[in-house]
């Protein structure tokens, strides 16, 4: 009992019901034209076979019949148009399904509550009001609870033909094969590059933050006014950086068309060098091979990668001697960053930002490695240079 109350409580059911109204409409002003109702389906079945007419059938039963899948990247009712000959004849199919299923709803919903209210007429000795061959009937008290009967008939048939419609559309107007897969295609990329941006927004803001607060740390211990001033000088260099490259995020975020060449590439590899050596850090950096050859893609990955190798060494070793060996040899971009394992901050390999390394790496073709080796804490990359990406 409680279950059908709450089914004759819920929006959708009434909506569905109105779905279900609504061919009934076209079908009264045909039968103004003509008589001949066998027509009206016949006219259905070109009315079908143009593709438009399933994103527009495709809209309505959303909305009308399964509103809570509205804006979802999966709905059960594909919306749009047909694209092979089996979508228009399934679209032609569900047409005539809906029509039938109209009749069957006015049947239910409107003639059979009628019939409730002539039974009571009659029950009372009163004439029809709807149905004029009752008159016939004998009037008694006995139809009075009888009228009951349809009463109770009426909500079962609107939950049920609600119902039916909704498990038809999801049959005849659902996403085709190639349509799932295109949406999935879709959802993907709009995955990946949500991924790439969680990655710019760690690398680059999480560069300036660990620089900051160890410039910041080693000015208050130093009591040293000259080197308190370079350490601001530091902080403010890479903190108008990182608000650069939030601002090339935002955009992205924006949905504005940033091209891809304004993102940061090797070749600006210098500013992450100098930011590291105003936080205390000896650098050792040697670049060989033409660097201003690298694709774009390998080029501004690289950047991101020894950002956040840079960034690693200063948050879990401080400004300690670091060397960077980078070379374009051949058909591959070599890099190496190392620095003393000093204890302090034992890591691992499930931190994001060396997950973020290999994940870079990884959809480019290429690999990184990070790890100890020989007293050291070493990131070794390896970038393919002809990458389709």
């Amino acid at each position: 009992m409680r279950r059908s109350l709450r089914l004759l409580a819920r929006p959708v059911t009434y909506t569905r019901w109105l779905h279900l109204l609504i061919p009934i409409m076209f079908a009264a002003m045909w039968m103004f034209i003509s008589q001949q109702v066998y027509v009206l389906g016949l006219l259905v079945v070109p009315f079908g076979l143009i593709p438009a007419v399933r994103l527009e059938e495709g809209v309505q039963a959303q909305l009308l019949l399964t509103p809570g899948e509205r804006g979802r990247p999966d709905p059960s009712i594909a919306l749009a148009p047909s694209a092979t000959w089996r979508d228009r004849w399934r679209t032609v199919l569900w047409l005539e399904v809906r029509l039938v299923l109209s009749w069957v709803a006015v049947a239910g919903t409107v003639w059979i509550p009628s019939l409730a209210v002539d039974m009571v007429a009659r029950g009372l000795g009163h004439a029809p009001v709807v149905f004029g061959w009752m008159a016939s009937w004998s009037a008694g008290w006995w139809l009075l609870p009888l009228a009951l009967v349809p009463v109770a008939l009426m909500p079962v048939c609107l939950v049920l033909t609600g119902n039916f419609i909704t498990w038809v559309a999801r049959k005849l107007l659902a996403p085709s094969a190639k349509e799932r897969f295109t949406a999935l295609e879709e959802r993907t990329e709009l995955l990946l590059e949500r991924n790439r941006i969680a990655r710019e927004i760690h690398d680059s803001i999480g560069h300036a933050l660990t620089v900051a607060v160890i410039q910041a740390g080693a000015a208050r211990a130093a009591k040293d006014p000259a080197f308190t001033d370079r350490a601001l000088l530091a902080i403010e260099e890479t903190g108008r950086a990182a608000l650069e490259d939030l601002e090339r995020v935002l955009l992205v975020l924006r949905e504005t068309t940033l091209p891809a060449s304004r993102r940061p590439t090797l070749l600006e590899a210098g500013r992450l060098i100098e930011s590291a050596r105003g936080s205390g850090a000896e650098v050792d950096a040697e670049f060989s091979g033409p660097l201003e050859l690298v694709p774009g893609p390998v080029s501004r990955e690289g950047y991101r990668i020894l950002q956040e190798a840079l960034t690693n060494v200063l948050r879990h070793s401080g400004p300690v001697p670091v060397r960077i060996r980078m070379a374009v040899l051949g058909k591959r971009l070599e890099m190496d960053v190392t620095n003393p394992l000093t204890g302090a901050a034992p890591r691992g390999k499930g931190g994001s930002g060396l997950r973020g390394m290999r994940e870079r790496a990884a959809l480019l073709g290429g690999e990184a490695e990070t790890g100890a080796y020989e007293g050291e804490w070493r990131v070794r990359v390896r970038l393919p240079l002809e990458t389709p990406v």
